[in-house]
């Protein structure tokens, strides 16, 4: 070792910047070889998720954040080279240890970044939001969506300030960032101040939960599912598979249907139009039959009643139930067309419709009665 330090103290400055450059990126790959294979050998044998998630997702990161730690390490110890070196120092050294260090700050970023991933990809893995009944973990994986993006931008801001920093001319805003202090901040926050709202608005819906990923919603008259949210505006999946995308606030300040809050089990109506003499316990007795050979239907809800009149007809209200919301829009539809057909077959004269005679007695009787 002593002899080797010896012969890197006989080169030029460039040439002791390249061979300590050599140096990092071989103990880099001999590190990352070590620590990934034991750690893969670990993943394997106790079944792992997470280790095997990480060793996927940063091995790479891991190499060229450690590769420029050792290297930026190294050079350092080069600065301390006096005498006719001091001009090299400042042309080759300074700005070659600021660069190697940004790109150690931009891999430490991204390795920061992966590792909040691993942890997300885990609690998914735990998670699973397709069950029917998965209002817990719809609520945790929403939080965790937020969080996650929230991590992102707070990793990006860091990085960038310590960045910044390494300049003498850049320091203060370096710090200014950190600090989140200074007239930019300022102006910056009046001009976005839209974006601050939505930015509140995420944190509200994140732990408030009106709204999850996957719950069914009516927004803007619009029928849809939570695709995603974002740190500012939420994604709508409709049922014609548009999207629709919606600012957070939105969500604060204006009211929106939520069908599956608490439950992802909806009640689904028919109303159907009908003559005064129509028979609804023969309807009544006709969805008793039908309905349970129906495999969308759960059982819960079956109800035939009379809701609402007027001078030409009466509306018989259906009541049935499915699991989640797209299944008891599907049963609606088939209860909808099944009956319709069933009253057209069997009670077609119960149909809505109009009457332009009325049942009165013949004129002359009216007549004999009056004496004339």
């Amino acid at each position: 070792m002593n002899e080797f330090l010896t012969l890197i103290e006989g080169l030029a400055l460039p040439a002791k910047m390249s061979v300590y450059a050599a140096l990092a990126v071989l103990l880099g790959v001999l590190a990352t070889l070590i620590i990934y294979a034991s750690l893969g050998a670990t993943a394997r044998r106790t079944e792992s998720y997470t280790l095997e998630a990480y060793v996927k997702s940063t091995r790479n990161v891991f190499f060229w954040m450690l590769t420029f730690l050792l290297m930026s390490s190294f050079w350092i110890t080069l600065l301390s080279a006096k005498g006719e070196g001091e001009g090299e120092i400042a042309l080759y050294l300074e700005p070659a240890i600021k660069i190697v260090r940004t790109f150690f700050y931009v891999t430490l970023g991204v390795y920061l970044i992966r590792l909040a991933n691993v942890a997300a990809d885990t609690i998914r893995h735990r998670y699973n939001a397709d069950d029917v009944s998965n209002l817990r973990e719809r609520k945790i994986l929403t939080q965790l969506q937020y969080a996650q993006r929230i991590f992102g931008v707070v990793v990006f801001v860091v990085i960038v300030a310590f960045i910044l920093m390494q300049f003498e001319t850049m320091k203060q805003l370096g710090q200014g960032i950190l600090t989140s202090a200074g007239v930019g901040g300022i102006i910056i926050g009046i001009a976005a101040q839209k974006s601050i709202a939505n930015l509140l608005a995420g944190f509200q819906i994140a732990f408030t939960q009106p709204i999850r990923l996957d719950d069914a919603l009516i927004v803007n008259g619009e029928y849809g599912w939570v695709e995603e949210i974002t740190l500012t505006y939420v994604t709508m999946r409709l049922w014609d598979q548009r999207r629709q995308i919606v600012p957070l606030q939105k969500f604060i300040d204006e009211p929106f249907q939520n069908w599956t809050r608490t439950s992802s089990e909806l009640i689904g109506t028919v109303l159907l139009h009908v003559d005064y003499t129509f028979p609804v316990h023969a309807l009544r007795a006709e969805l008793d039959r039908w309905l349970p050979e129906q495999d969308i239907w759960d059982q819960r809800v079956k109800s035939v009643l009379v809701t609402d009149n007027n001078d030409r007809a009466m509306t018989v209200r259906v009541l049935v139930s499915a699991k989640d919301a797209g299944t008891t829009f599907d049963l609606r539809c088939r209860t909808r067309e099944y009956l319709i057909s069933w009253i057209q077959e069997n009670y077609r004269e119960c149909l809505p419709q109009n009457r332009v005679e009325a049942n009165l007695p013949p004129k002359i009787a009216v007549a004999d009665e009056g004496g004339f």
